[in-house]
């Protein structure tokens, strides 16, 4: 299995870390070369009709500089809480023109990154019809005419949606584009019991699933590999690393790598790194110093 890494400058920045400095690391110091990164909506497009690409430009230009590659993740809803990361000039806008400017945007980022040498596949929205997040409505209409939207401006690179590992079905989402991809937690935290883990749940779960919607697991990859504490209601820096090690230490960090290398797919995006480096920070360097060791062949 090949493994990448998932980031996020706004995560990072809630951290307290410079994301550019974060970057750097997952690159040149952790080896990952296989990277998802989000056109987050509300960082490019802050005005209506004006657009910042900047930081983005940026971590596609490192990582073109490593000969790496990205899986770039476009939409309303992408990776990280609250999940649809909407610029708030379009908050109130009838449903009509808010799906006319999201699909421009869409569009508008498609076309700047099509053809720059670090672009592997498009993530079309993420886990769309999940029930996560402060999102609008978003149909199977909806995704159809944005992957549509996307193979028609670039049809050379291959299309991915992602749905929940654990809490869905994929009957919307598993054969509708190109590739898919699937979340992998293997423990949570629920409102009503507390810590949850699917340490029960056999590998075969994933594989029956793939085969049920039939999809092959070479056309699908874990796009969010756990590698980080599933925290309720709080900061991270308000959280005792005893609690956060109820649901990520190194052992378990360990036991989901062995886990997901079982599954059949081919790639695992790690969820997490940013927290990696703001343990660091803390003088805890077990996590980071085994990261160090993932890629290497």
């Amino acid at each position: 299995m090949i493994y990448g890494a998932s980031f996020s400058s706004e995560h990072a920045r809630y951290l307290g870390l410079e994301p550019k400095e974060v970057f750097k690391t997952i690159l040149d110091e952790w080896n990952f070369k296989y990277i998802r990164l989000s056109a987050q909506w509300d960082l490019i497009e802050k005005e209506k009709g004006k657009y910042d690409f900047s930081e983005l430009d940026y971590f596609m230009d490192e990582t073109a500089k490593r000969e790496g590659k990205v899986l770039l993740a476009v939409g309303q809803k992408i990776p990280r809480w609250p999940e649809c990361h909407l610029p708030k000039w379009s908050v109130g806008l009838p449903e009509g023109e808010y799906k006319k400017t999201l699909f421009e945007f869409v569009k508008i980022v498609v076309e700047r990154y099509k053809n720059h040498p670090v672009l592997e596949i498009w993530q079309v929205e993420n886990e769309p019809f999940l029930s996560f997040g402060v999102c609008r409505n978003f149909t199977e209409d909806d995704l159809k005419r944005e992957l549509y939207l996307i193979k028609n401006s670039d049809a050379l690179h291959p299309t991915m949606v992602t749905d929940s590992g654990e809490l869905s079905l994929w009957r919307k989402t598993a054969k509708v584009a190109d590739l898919f991809g699937t979340t992998m937690y293997r423990v949570v935290w629920h409102k009503n019991f507390g810590y949850l883990s699917y340490d029960w749940l056999p590998i075969s779960f994933y594989r029956i699933k793939l085969w049920i919607n039939g999809r092959s697991p070479d056309t699908a990859y874990i796009t969010e590999l756990q590698a980080e504490p599933w925290i309720p209601d709080d900061d991270v820096w308000n959280v005792s690393f005893e609690k956060q090690s109820k649901s990520m230490d190194l052992k378990r960090l360990r036991k989901n790598i062995e886990y997901a290398a079982r599954s059949g797919m081919p790639r695992a995006y790690l969820w997490g790194a940013e927290w990696w480096y703001w343990l660091r920070n803390q003088s805890r360097y077990e996590i980071s110093d085994y990261i160090k060791t993932v890629n290497k062949y």
